[in-house]
């Protein structure tokens, strides 16, 4: 038996259907692949700032007690006593 030519072009068309939404399932699921990898990158990169930054507050702390902690050479700890 033949199948009619209106029933061939449905199937077809059923078929095309299918291709177009898997590929749109398939470009979907990349997209969001690639956007959690960004979200991802971004998450590693403002941890490393914020580490960076506690790091630099760390060391202008401690230049600042070391600079602290030296004598004054000011002219007025130097006075004689008479």
């Amino acid at each position: 038996m033949l199948k009619s030519a209106k029933s061939r072009a449905e199937q077809l068309f059923t078929v095309t259907q299918k291709k177009d939404q898997q590929a749109l399932r398939e470009k979907e699921k990349a997209e969001q692949e690639r956007a959690d990898h960004v979200a991802s990158l971004r998450a590693l990169r403002l941890a490393k700032e914020a580490a960076d930054k506690d790091a630099a507050e760390k060391v202008d702390a401690a230049k600042a007690a070391a600079k602290n902690d030296k004598p004054s050479r000011s002219p007025q700890g130097q006075r004689r006593q008479s």
